[in-house]
């Protein structure tokens, strides 16, 4: 089989940063065994197809791992950033303010009385020891997750505050747990950067800045005066709406003000005032900021990105700017204010630390507590695109306490990769996710005490001499580890969950603790802690109690409990695999690892269970995955199957593709890659080759959306996918055609004609996200479609509306939309009143029967629904979101 090549974007564009989903992937069996991979993508498979993709951007596609991803986490990251991306932007380039807009006319709809159930609200245990199959990443050593923390900010009197991806900030009183959200009542739950100033007032930038997937852009700085009680209103925003719409990576203070590093470049206010605009300190291309002469340049997001600031602590009028996209540009380096006052790049002085553009990318600046020194971590374009062990530069010193320098390099991934690291594989090895996973910090009381965070945290106490890794990536690797948890307990420490973002120091009744926010929530450890021979740390704490849910669900299931009565639920998730809550748990486990992507239950067994990871690649059980972990010694032990079908190995299929039962009979099951598939034998499925495809999209198509109902399939599609060309459409079937390539025409398969013009009362030419079909009539089927109408998306034939409706089959549509806010739409359900329920960006909206406008469901702070789902009788709505764990609400108080 010749293996073609997937085309990997780097840039996405205004509404949503370049962010990516990030894939937990299982690492080999302990050293000195025999046995096969533990879990399905090895990390060995992952590191050697990086090798063979340097660049990342066209990466070739492995056709015999039976994954069907082309086994390089770092490259995945960006593939799931094309998607989440494009889903919301394509065909054009989004304005910014359309988020805040829609977030203002949601709140106007009238509401329905009905309260949300956070479902999720308890521990997750990554490390469950019931759930240790074969797919499963159990034992690694995360313990109790949840979901992306970007952010960390901690003071001395035990409280710490929780930045977390997409689910607000999180305020504990306790030096971790019993967490409190703070941020409810803003307009954005996504962020980027939080700091404490000298009168203890508490600083939040929204806009996660780790350029991945699935993070959105803010409204601009907040400020909470009394930290300790209280929490953010839109009131406190700082000055006007100069950075809404923007990310914020970093806020630095020094001179009477508050420093903004953010995706339209450095920004400065004062620090004893709310009031009054922010100033634009420094953009190196002005030109592409909004407004200006080159704002609607597909590039312009990517043109005035700043990182992090550096201020002297001798003298705060000397600061230094890190500008530059982590891929590369000529604006990329270091800057700093000439004689005449302007903004200069530095050319030459820096000592270690590079001045040239191609090796300065993402930066991070820590200052120790006394001036003595100043700290950076820097990634590299030209490593990124070149190397395929890593993107570290390095990590660097000053030791004259300037952000000027002279700097000094004191680690290299080589060095850190042989101080403990469990990522030690060519092709693999720390630093290789840097522009997505930094944090550094300084010890208070210790200039030379350092943490610095990438794939893993590492800590030096001698500034830099000698380093440990004192959170590794995982255990799987090291001698220690053992899937019997009786025999790895005392042996193998816990450690956090991988890639590091957010990092604070503080203390709690005379202790110092160091917390640290990575995509698996928020852990701690004392500051001078213990660590075993090999260098890690024998004392981490996970602080996610299960009070903390941001957990970040790309999908819902649930299916009667026939062992204990009441529903299991289950769900994918970013970076955390799935879920699965059985209904006496007072702790959730994790069945299969890496990325969750959709998922199917059996609505009469909750242990009926399929799960697709990426592309595809679709895991079943019939036991809820239970294992001891016996198969790692004999292999007919294994619970749960891999059966992808073949647009998982070409790599044909969406990161997260569409997968569904049939509503009339759960043994049916339609997939969508660049063929729609169907396998008749329910989740006794055991191999790939069950599947039989039903239709060929078309070569560069690939599915977005596919339901079915008694036999009738709706799919939908795109390709191109992105703004360069895009186009969509609708193909309509039954489960007894036959493939096109087979016979030239599917039984009953046709495309549905949809004008490209997008005009008003025809179906948009943006994403089509989902699919909801009436119960009674598989004629009568809901669309919803992603992305935001004319006034906002710059593209052709963005149109206008958000859900559609078709009472012949999808031969023709009506836009339904009416007063429903314009806001991307990804799900929907018939409910069984005839009422219909579409879950948003922005929370859940409801269509009572007989009606022709639509209500707000509850008040779920803005958050993004992925997907909603009804219990197996009818009575419930789930709602899976991207931020705040899985909610339930009773179908009779949706309105």
């Amino acid at each position: 089989m010749s293996v073609p090549t997937r085309k990997r974007r780097w840039l996405t564009t205004w509404a949503i940063t370049a962010s990516a989903a990030l894939v937990a992937i299982p690492a080999s069996a302990a050293s000195g065994q025999s046995n096969s991979p533990f879990g399905a993508r090895a990390l060995a498979q992952l590191a050697a197809e990086r090798a063979d993709s340097v660049g990342a951007m066209s990466p070739k596609v492995k056709a015999e791992d039976g994954d069907g991803d082309d086994g390089n986490e770092a490259d995945e990251i960006a593939e799931g950033a094309d998607q989440y991306a494009e889903a919301r932007t394509s065909p054009g380039i989004v304005a910014p303010g359309a988020y805040g807009a829609a977030w203002s006319d949601l709140t106007k709809l009238p509401s329905s009385g009905g309260s949300w159930r956070n479902v999720t609200d308890l521990p997750y245990n990554s490390d469950d020891s019931r759930y240790r199959d074969i797919d499963s990443n159990s034992s690694g050593g995360s313990g109790n997750v949840t979901g992306r923390m970007a952010a960390i900010a901690s003071d001395d009197d035990g409280y710490v505050y929780a930045g977390s991806a997409g689910g607000g900030v999180w305020r504990s009183r306790s030096s971790g747990g019993h967490w409190q959200p703070i941020s409810d009542q803003l307009p954005a739950q996504s962020t980027g950067a939080l700091a404490l100033d000298g009168a203890g007032r508490l600083w939040l930038g929204t806009g996660e800045a780790t350029t991945n997937a699935d993070a959105y852009l803010g409204s601009g700085v907040y400020v909470l005066s009394h930290p300790h009680q209280g929490t953010f209103s839109t009131r406190s925003r700082v000055g006007g709406d100069e950075l809404e719409s923007t990310t914020i990576h970093e806020l630095r203070f020094g001179g009477g003000k508050v420093w903004a590093a953010t995706s339209e470049g450095v920004w400065s206010h004062s620090t004893k005032t709310l009031k009054g605009a922010w100033k634009l300190e420094f953009a190196p291309n002005p030109d592409y900021l909004p407004g200006r002469s080159e704002a609607d340049d597909p590039d312009a997001p990517y043109k005035n990105i700043a990182n992090d600031i550096a201020i002297d602590p001798k003298d705060p009028s000397k600061v230094v700017l890190a500008v530059g996209w982590r891929s590369g540009d000529d604006y990329n380096g270091f800057y700093t204010k000439g004689a005449g006052g302007a903004w200069t790049r530095i050319t030459s002085g820096l000592g270690d630390l590079p001045a040239d553009a191609d090796d300065v990318g993402n930066v991070t600046f820590a200052r120790s507590a006394d001036g003595s020194r100043y700290y950076a971590i820097d990634q590299s374009p030209e490593q990124l695109n070149t190397n395929p062990d890593s993107g570290l530069e390095g990590i660097y010193v000053s030791k004259s306490g300037s952000p000027t320098g002279p700097w000094t390099k004191i680690a290299d991934y080589q060095g850190l990769a042989a101080d403990g690291s469990a990522l030690t594989t060519s092709g693999y090895m720390p630093g290789v996710q840097a522009w997505y996973n930094q944090f550094l910090t300084v010890d208070p009381a210790n200039a030379e005490h350092v943490y610095a965070g990438l794939e893993e945290v590492y800590e030096t106490k001698d500034g830099g001499s000698t380093w440990s890794t004192v959170g590794p990536y995982w255990n799987f690797s090291f001698p220690c580890w053992n899937i019997d948890p009786a025999k790895q307990t005392g042996d193998c420490s816990q450690t956090t969950h991988s890639d590091q973002h957010g990092v604070a120091i503080g203390s709690y009744h005379g202790k110092s603790f160091v917390y640290v926010g990575n995509d698996g929530g928020v852990y701690k450890r004392p500051v001078n802690g213990s660590q075993d021979a090999s260098g890690h740390a024998t004392d981490w704490t996970s602080l996610n109690d299960g009070t903390i849910d941001t957990l970040q669900y790309y999908s819902v299931g649930i299916g009667k409990d026939l062992d204990h009565g009441g529903v299991s639920v289950t769900g994918g998730l970013q970076d955390n695999g799935q879920s699965v809550l059985r209904s006496n748990d007072k702790v959730m486990g994790s069945n299969f690892g890496g990325d969750g992507g959709d998922t199917l239950t059996d609505p009469a067994n909750g242990c009926n269970i399929a799960e697709e990871y990426v592309y595809l690649s679709i895991q079943v059980t019939q036991n809820c995955a239970v294992n001891d972990g016996s198969w790692i010694d004999d292999a007919a032990k294994a619970t749960s199957y891999n059966v992808a079908p073949a647009d998982n190995a070409t790599g044909e299929a969406r990161f997260i593709a569409p997968l569904a039962a049939d509503a009339k009979n759960p043994s049916t099951w339609i997939a969508g890659g660049r063929h729609v598939w169907v396998q008749t034998h329910g989740y006794a499925i055991r191999s790939g080759s069950e599947w039989t495809s039903l239709y060929d999209l078309g070569e560069g198509r690939t599915a977005t959306a596919v339901a079915t109902s008694g036999g009738k399939v709706y799919a939908a599609w795109c390709g191109p996918c992105n703004n360069q060309g895009f186009a969509r459409g609708i193909s309509v079937g039954n489960t007894g055609g036959t493939s096109r390539t087979e016979s030239g025409g599917g039984t009953g398969w046709h495309d549905i004609a949809l004008p490209a013009t997008g005009a008003d009362g025809t179906v948009p030419n943006r994403y089509l996200s989902g699919f909801a079909v009436d119960p009674k009539n598989a004629d009568h089927v809901y669309l919803t479609v992603n992305g935001f109408s004319r006034q906002w998306t710059e593209g052709p034939g963005a149109g206008v509306g958000h859900v559609f409706e078709s009472r012949d089959g999808g031969t023709t549509w009506k836009d339904i939309s009416k007063n429903l806010p314009d806001v991307p739409a990804d799900s929907a359900v018939v409910t069984p009143n005839g009422g219909l329920a579409v879950g948003t960006d922005l929370g859940v909206v409801y269509r009572a029967p007989g009606r022709t406008t639509w209500q707000r469901v509850g008040n779920l702070p803005a958050v993004a629904v992925l997907q909603v789902k009804l219990s197996p009788d009818g009575s419930t709505l789930y709602a899976a979101t991207h931020g705040r764990g899985i909610y339930a609400i009773k179908v009779r108080d949706c309105g």
